[in-house]
């Protein structure tokens, strides 16, 4: 997806860097905002991560939640570029038309992962489809890459038959990662995890966690509590590290997803869809995208003047963060 948040395109206004805070467990509750994305037939999206108090869990840094919508052309994204991360798109119902300049074309469908490494650049179009009246409810996450991987070459994969488990009215599906005794076949560029985790009623879901990774629990629909937070719909639960289980007290049927990692040591420069380490990282890849460079590759099927051109960059220079 693409965005037009005026917040991913300043620089933090603090001149020192942010204070990384204590190793160990927290229950740190990062409220959801609402945000449009790009495009003609923009769909708002809830969106916790990147947030003023923090930028990463694990390599995870960017986390939208969106619908249920209903309606024709719920989501019209046209091609935009994206460089140095993984897009994950994950539906609960409905169906999205992935197109990238890799060439691949998916129709995105619940239980069904789609994820694609951007890599040095690459450019993707999304559109909602007809579901026989589903309304479109999904979320979309990105992966930052590691800097030996983030000038790689883009690249598509599209899973649907992932491991899951299903134990008192409790599934857990594994998207990225292992979880449980289970591992999915995604490819990561990082240790990280991806679980969604659905409830048919009220439940005790308690999760076992590798105490060296960060995790946080982002709610997509229902009610829940963990680490003494009660989050709302999009918002994210980060727990830190240094725990080997946690809890979760589910008052109604419910799904969320559990994401961790490695702490990710980098620091990120993050603007419109570009991940990169410095300011001029993000001119370059502005500047080329612009001028339809190679870089980005073609979308089949979308004339030219379709494609979403860059917003204008902030006067100041954009800083690292994480």
């Amino acid at each position: 997806m693409s965005t037009t948040e005026a917040r991913l395109q300043e620089a933090p206004p603090a001149p020192a860097p942010p204070v990384a805070p204590p190793a160990g467990p927290t229950a740190q509750l990062l409220p959801a905002r609402e945000v449009p994305l790009g495009g003609p037939r923009a769909i708002t999206v809830r969106r916790s991560l990147p947030s003023r108090a923090r930028t990463t869990v694990g390599a995870w840094c960017f986390v939208d939640s969106y619908g249920p919508a209903t309606g024709e052309d719920v989501m019209v994204v046209p091609p935009h570029p994206h460089t140095g991360l993984q897009t994950v798109t994950w539906l609960l119902s409905g169906e999205v038309l992935h197109e990238d300049s890799t060439g691949a074309t998916a129709r995105v469908r619940p239980g069904a992962l789609s994820l694609m490494t951007g890599g040095d650049g690459v450019a993707h179009a999304e559109r909602s489809l007809p579901a026989d009246g589903a309304p479109l409810h999904g979320v979309q996450l990105w992966v930052a890459l590691p800097e030996e991987h983030r000038h790689r070459a883009a690249a598509f994969e599209h899973h649907e038959d992932l491991p899951a488990r299903t134990r008192d009215g409790v599934r857990t599906t594994v998207l990225l990662g292992s979880h449980d005794g289970m591992t999915s076949p995604a490819t990561a560029w990082t240790p990280l995890l991806g679980v969604e985790v659905r409830t048919e009623g009220p439940a005790l879901v308690r999760l076992p966690l590798d105490p060296g990774f960060e995790h946080a629990v982002l709610l997509v629909t229902g009610a829940l509590e963990v680490a003494g937070e009660r989050p709302g719909a999009g918002d994210l639960v980060h727990l830190g590290t240094g725990r080997d289980a946690t809890e979760v007290v589910v008052t109604e049927g419910t799904t969320f997803l559990l994401l961790g990692g490695e702490p990710f040591a980098e620091r990120l420069v993050m603007w419109w869809n570009f991940v990169g380490r410095s300011h001029e990282d993000v001119v370059t890849a502005r500047e080329q995208w612009q001028d339809r460079a190679d870089r980005f590759g073609e979308v089949p099927g979308w004339d030219a003047d379709a494609w979403l051109r860059a917003p204008a960059l902030p006067r100041t220079r954009l800083l690292p963060r994480g």
